[in-house]
């Protein structure tokens, strides 16, 4: 059986203070599905590039296995998707055709141009290339991004039932919870190896962090007394000095003796020299202690504004259909959205979750069929799926929003997002990164009901435990897109799927 060792690697971006990998040992077996798991910005993609020997890195990677990532790079996507496939792997087309078939797809669309396939179809295909070759081990890079709830369902079957290992990287909770038998979680420069699938994780390291805060909470404690021993005993070392001072001037004792200001004088320095190593000693051992004491991984909480309103009702829609070129996206849809509740909309790739948003905010471009009522005044926060136009300096971004910028900087750092990025123009950051400004922004306005389309993209799963946090806490009214079954289950009041309202 082959793996994947680690030994004593270190690895760190010439511009960051810390290494993000510091002398990592560890072995991993290559036919075990790995879910690796990490908070954005600690290395999860640098880690997958550090095993394509894309970065210069201390240490070694040692392995048999030849490496293979996804999703691949697609330079012409006008082309045929067989031409494509020819050209990115030299699979035979009866392997990727195998594949398809056990991923729902049919192999006809490889005779379709790659740009014209849907978002599910390209991840399918790319994943069908990708274990077209089982002697290769796959290094698979969020696949569920922009999939809806049945592709997900269709991949992660695919996945599970492969003989063949991989390393998955996917901030969808559920989708790991169902393809994972091992977590490799990037805990403070080190990867920490857990047995299970991603619940399993989760609560080993609930168990492991409740240990590591007791024990820093009696370090601490011990850090504390030493601290005062040692300033105690300062004190008394300084008494001991003054008594040295007046040695020498010489003194009259209770029975009129006059004492020997030399002896008292040595005595003196000898009880000062004495303190002092002990104060020296108390507060090596105080700072010894402070070593040990772990940094434990802590998920900050976030703030939002919802803004009261004294309407129950804010928005109603009756008997609405919108259609595109005359084709209707869902059948005739009615409902309210009331004060407090959280109305989750799901339903396929293409079913019209987005354009439903887009009516209710008057951009639709289609054709609206039915009615829908907003109340008078109402403030709507978004969260977009497409914001390239957020650009320039996060200042100037701030500005240009009519938010504070200092507000702005701190739901960016409690969101993970670190100081040196600050810095950074907006169209240059990270997907995850360029999120968290979207979502940022977002939970700084104060809003009637907050919008937010498929805002779960490119964040991690601390980033989704604080958005459900704070949504339970502060109980918005929301209008939402998600494919992430978890979050739905945990925040959602009513959910309005349009599969089912389609005839």
């Amino acid at each position: 059986m082959s793996s994947i060792e680690f030994k004593q690697v270190t690895f760190g971006f010439d511009l960051q203070e810390e290494n993000l990998f510091d002398h990592i040992d560890l072995t991993i077996q290559t036919d075990w599905k790995l879910g690796l798991i990490g908070r954005n910005g600690r290395g999860k993609t640098t880690l997958l590039n550090l095993l394509l020997d894309k970065y210069p890195y201390q240490g070694v990677i040692h392995t048999t296995k030849t490496f293979v990532y996804f999703p691949q790079t697609v330079s012409d996507p006008t082309q045929l998707t067989q031409f494509i496939i020819e050209k990115l792997m030299p699979s035979e087309l009866w392997q990727v055709k195998r594949e398809l078939n056990l991923l729902q797809v049919d192999p006809d669309i490889l005779w379709r141009p790659f740009h014209s396939l849907s978002g599910g179809e390209q991840t399918k295909v790319l994943l069908a290339l990708l274990f077209s070759d089982d002697t290769q081990f796959p290094l698979i890079d969020e696949p569920t991004n922009h999939l809806d709830k049945q592709a997900r369902k269709h991949v992660s079957t695919y996945l599970k039932q492969k003989k063949q290992g991989f390393l998955l990287v996917s901030h969808d909770r559920e989708f790991v919870d169902e393809v994972v038998d091992h977590i490799v979680s990037i805990e403070r420069h080190q990867l920490v190896l857990y047995q299970g699938n991603f619940t399993v994780y989760e609560q080993e390291k609930a168990k492991r962090d409740a240990y590591e805060q007791a024990q820093n909470e009696k370090l601490k404690k011990e850090i504390y007394r030493l601290q005062e021993t040692a300033a105690e005993k300062a004190r008394w070392a300084s008494n001991r000095e003054k008594d040295k001072t007046k040695a020498k001037r010489g003194f009259i004792d209770s029975e009129d003796r006059r004492v020997n200001k030399g002896a008292v004088g040595a005595d003196a320095a000898r009880t000062m020299k004495r303190s002092k190593a002990i104060v020296k000693r108390i507060e090596d051992q105080a700072i010894q202690k402070e070593t040990l004491l772990k940094d434990i991984e802590t998920v900050d909480t976030l703030v939002m504004h919802p803004k009261p309103t004294h309407h129950e009702t804010l928005i109603e829609v009756k008997h609405l259909q919108l259609l595109h070129d005359g084709v209707p996206l869902f059948s005739p849809i009615s409902f309210t959205l009331k004060k407090g509740e959280r109305i989750a909309i799901t339903g396929r790739n293409g079913s019209g979750k987005s354009s439903l948003l887009a009516a209710i905010l008057g951009t639709f471009t289609g054709e609206i069929i039915g009615e829908i009522k907003c109340a008078h005044g109402i403030l709507f926060s978004l969260i977009r799926q497409l914001y390239e136009d957020n650009h320039g300096s996060l200042e100037a971004f701030a500005e240009n929003q009519k938010c504070a910028y200092q507000e702005l900087l701190h739901n960016l750092k409690k969101l993970g997002l670190e100081r040196e990025n600050f810095i950074q123009p907006i169209e240059t950051m990270s997907m995850g990164q360029r999120k968290r400004v979207e979502v940022a922004r977002s939970l700084l306005e104060e809003a009637h009901v907050f919008i937010w389309d498929e805002p779960l993209n490119y964040l991690d799963v601390f980033n989704h435990q604080q958005l459900e946090q704070v949504i339970l806490a502060t109980r918005p009214t929301m209008l939402f897109i998600e494919h992430d079954s978890r979050f739905i289950d945990t925040i959602a009041t009513k959910i309005i799927d349009l599969d089912q309202e389609r005839d």
